[in-house]
C-alpha cells in the first residue's frame, strides 16, 4: 500500500519537514505535488519528480528530484519552490496568531499535462500546517501614543532580549517575522510607519523620534531586559534601522537586509535636525525583457556620486549584521553593504558581520518561503525586480536566520556567546 508521511505535521512555518514514500513498485517514478491557498485565496503551487529505489521507497532529504521546479536533494525544495497561479503574488501571513498556511500535499503517477486529460486522483495525500507562531506566545495589539503595532511575548516570566522589526515601503504592518523571532524567545514589536491605521498613507518623511518613542516603549516592558535593543530590518526599514542606529544609543545589535547606506526619497528628521536624501539618477533606472523596473545602478552609476550622503555608520554605538542578496535588482545591496563597511574599518570599528550570498534577491524572508522575484507596491507605478534564482535564495533564507538569531542573542543576553 502506497504512503505519503510528513513529519511533523503541524510545525512552525521555519522547521524543516521530512516527507517519505513507502509502498512503491522498486525504481517507480512519481510526482509530488504541494498547494496552498493564501487568506487573499490566491493559489501557489509546486512539484517535483522522483524515482524511489529497490524498497520502493522515497526519501526527501536523501532522494533527489529528477525534474520539476528543482532538480537535486533539497529536502524542503517542495515548499520554497511553491509559485503562484496569479503572476506578481508574494505569498505574505496576514494574521499570524489564528490559523496556519495549509500546505497539501499530493502524490501522483506522472501525467503529462494537457486539457483533454482529466484530473487523476491522486495516490496519497496529506495536509502539513505551517504556523508563524509557537504555543504560548502572546500578541499585544500596540496603540501607545502615536506607536501603532504589534507586540509579540514568548511564553514565561522572562526577561528577554528585545526587539524591533521593520519592513519596507510596501506600508502597512507586517508581523510574520516578530512572530516568529517570539517563537524564538524574543520580545519583538511589529512596528508599523506607514499606511497603517491613522498613519500617513504616504511617507513624506521619517520622524526618527517616533522611532526613539518605540525604542522607549521596548525597553520599559517588564520582559525585556533593559541593557539594549535589536533591530531587524529589510530594505527601506533597513535604511531606518540604520539611522537609529547611528541615532539612539539604546540599539545595541541591528540587521540590515538589502538595505542602503544612505537615505532614498524622504529627509530623516530628529530633534528638528533634517538629514536630507542621497541625489539619484533616475535615467540608470531599467526595465528588463518582462517588463519589470530594476532600480538598483540609479545610486551606484550616478555620475554626481553620493559618497557626501553616507550616514555616519561610524557613530553608532552597537553591533551590525549586514545581510546581502547579490542578485538583488531592486538596490545594489553588496555595493552598499560594501561602502558602509569600509566606512567602519576607516573609523578604526570592527563592529560589524557580513553575510552575503550569491543568487539571492532582494526578498530575504524567513525559512521556506518562496522566492517573490517581481511583484508591485503601492505609490510605485510599475512592477519592482527583486531578483534571486530560487534555490540559492531559498539556501540564503535557510542560513541567514539561524545567523539573525544567533547574533542577536550574542548581542543583546548578557553573558551569551554566538552559540543558538
Amino acid at each position: 500500500m502506497v504512503q505519503l508521511t510528513a513529519t511533523p505535521l503541524s510545525a512552525l512555518v521555519d522547521e524543516p519537514v521530512q516527507i517519505r514514500v513507502t509502498g512503491l513498485s522498486p525504481f517507480q517514478v512519481v510526482c509530488l505535488q504541494a498547494s496552498l491557498t493564501d487568506e487573499k485565496q490566491s493559489l501557489f503551487r509546486s512539484e517535483a519528480y522522483y524515482k524511489a529505489n529497490e524498497a520502493g521507497e522515497v526519501d526527501l532529504e536523501r532522494d533527489a528530484a529528477l525534474g520539476g521546479d528543482y532538480v537535486g536533494v533539497h529536502p524542503m525544495g517542495l515548499f520554497w519552490s511553491l509559485k503562484p497561479e496569479k503572476l506578481l503574488t508574494r505569498l505574505m501571513k496576514r494574521d499570524v496568531m489564528n490559523s496556519p498556511f495549509q500546505v497539501q500535499l499530493q502524490l501522483f503517477e506522472p501525467y503529462f499535462p494537457v486539457q483533454y486529460e482529466s484530473a487523476r486522483a491522486p495516490m496519497a495525500s496529506l495536509t502539513v500546517e505551517r504556523w508563524y507562531v509557537a504555543p504560548g506566545v502572546t500578541r499585544i495589539p500596540v496603540r501607545e501614543g502615536r506607536l501603532r503595532g504589534a507586540l509579540f511575548l514568548p511564553p514565561g516570566e522572562g526577561p528577554f532580549p528585545g526587539v524591533i522589526d521593520l519592513f519596507g515601503g510596501t506600508g502597512g504592518l507586517l508581523e510574520f517575522r516578530a512572530s516568529l523571532l517570539a517563537s524564538h524567545g524574543f520580545v519583538s514589536l511589529a512596528l508599523a510607519y506607514l499606511a497603517y491605521d491613522d498613519l500617513p498613507t504616504i511617507l513624506e518623511k521619517v520622524e526618527l523620534d517616533y522611532f526613539e518613542e518605540a525604542v522607549n516603549f521596548l525597553l520599559s516592558h517588564p520582559k525585556v531586559f533593559g541593557t539594549g535593543l535589536g533591530i531587524v530590518s529589510t530594505s527601506k526599514g533597513a535604511e531606518i534601522g540604520l539611522s537609529m542606529a547611528i541615532h539612539l544609543k539604546q540599539i545595541t545589535a541591528t540587521v540590515l537586509i538589502n538595505g542602503p547606506n544612505f537615505i532614498i526619497g524622504n529627509p530623516h528628521i530628529y530633534h528638528g535636525q533634517i538629514i536630507q536624501p542621497a541625489i539619484f539618477s533616475i535615467e540608470y533606472k531599467s526595465i528588463n525583457a518582462l517588463g519589470f523596473a530594476e532600480f538598483y545602478h540609479m545610486y551606484t552609476k550616478s555620475e554626481i556620486g553620493i559618497s557626501q550622503s553616507f550616514l555616519p555608520i561610524e557613530k553608532a554605538q552597537g553591533h551590525f549584521l549586514f545581510i546581502v542578496g547579490e542578485e538583488d535588482k531592486n538596490l545594489n545591496s553588496k555595493v552598499h553593504a560594501a561602502q558602509a563597511t569600509e566606512q567602519l574599518r576607516r573609523n578604526g570599528k570592527n563592529n560589524w558581520t557580513l553575510l552575503s550570498y550569491p543568487g539571492a534577491g532582494h526578498l530575504i524572508e524567513p525559512p521556506y518561503s518562496p522566492l517573490c522575484c517581481a511583484s508591485r507596491i503601492p505609490f510605485v507605478v510599475p512592477t519592482i525586480h527583486w531578483g534571486g534564482e530560487v534555490i540559492p535564495h531559498a539556501a540564503a533564507q535557510e542560513h541567514a536566520w539561524k545567523e539573525i538569531q544567533k547574533f542577536l542573542r550574542k548581542h543583546l543576553i548578557p553573558g551569551t556567546t554566538s552559540q543558538l
